[in-house]
């Protein structure tokens, strides 16, 4: 069921981007969208993750480098029975993490240095518990394609505007702001549709993976404080891939998010660390962990 969701989610994410592209140029403009969203699916099935993590300007790091972090990794890796991620820091004291990648055997882990800094090691763990959660439910590879395809559906209406839509007079000219307005709100309401109900998961699946659901509930609950003070400087269309959301309420306006007031919470890419914790200690009660 949750795969069936998966590629309808991502269906219509295309079926979006095809959409787009008749407004502003008729069939031509449906034929261009249709191959340019097969060359799309096809770089974002093998390098989606590449694209995240230059976004996020995530580096590699070896266990010479960071054998602390490399330490935890193998322990939370191990727990899962999952092969070992490729591990990468960002340099930011913003604390936050993210999991990225195609598959099990192709996924990388990436923190930044704000996060190693303020968890103790339990905390950072149950944090890992959770990334590695996204990767064995098989979040990474639908929160990575989210951004190339999101990415896409932005710069779409101005290259076949360009291409075919001024030959359209006024129509064209309609249907590009219709479609820079619109597209981009549907797709930012898919993406986030796809982030909330992943994170849940992968909070129940990491605080399965450690049995640590409290050191999770308390990550949270500081890294929500830490990053409102600090928020991270970076693309909003990653921003659903982190555990806590990056940016700030004036960063959630400029990068798209400026109808939220409006909408609500249909917007925001994360649910809110409220009830993440209440449900954490809802799974530590069914669990009798207390840790």
């Amino acid at each position: 069921m949750k795969a069936v969701k998966t590629v309808a989610l991502l269906a219509l994410l295309s079926a979006i981007f095809l959409v787009a592209g008749f407004l502003l140029a008729g069939v031509p403009g449906l034929i261009i969208a249709f191959v340019v969203a097969l060359a799309m699916n096809f770089f974002s099935y093998w390098s989606s993750d590449k694209l995240v993590l230059r976004l996020t300007g995530a580096r590699e790091v070896t266990p010479g480098q960071e054998p602390h972090l490399h330490r935890i990794v193998d322990e939370v890796t191990a727990m899962a029975g999952l092969p070992k991620p490729k591990v990468y820091i960002m340099q930011n004291d913003a604390p936050n993490a993210f999991a990225t990648g195609r598959n099990a055997k192709h996924a990388a882990i990436a923190v930044t240095t704000g996060i190693m800094r303020i968890l103790d090691d339990r905390e950072l763990t149950a944090v890992l518990g959770h990334e590695l959660g996204h990767i064995r439910n098989r979040d990474i590879l639908v929160s990575a394609i989210a951004v190339t395809i999101g990415a896409a559906i932005g710069f779409l209406p101005w290259l076949l505007f360009f291409g075919f839509g001024r030959s359209r007079g006024m129509f064209g000219i309609v249907a590009l702001l219709a479609t820079w307005i619109l597209a981009p709100m549907a797709a930012g309401l898919i993406r986030a549709a796809l982030s909330r109900t992943r994170e849940y998961g992968a909070d129940e699946t990491g605080a399965q993976i450690t049995h640590t659901p409290l050191a999770l509930a308390s990550a949270l609950e500081k890294l929500e404080t830490y990053s409102q003070a600090r928020p991270m400087n970076v693309n909003p269309a990653v921003s659903h891939l982190f555990i806590v959301n990056p940016l700030n309420s004036k960063q959630k306006r400029g990068g798209g998010d400026m109808l939220m007031g409006l909408f609500g919470n249909s917007f925001s890419t994360h649910p809110p660390i409220k009830k993440r914790v209440e449900k954490l200690n809802e799974i530590a009660r069914k669990m009798g962990s207390y840790s």
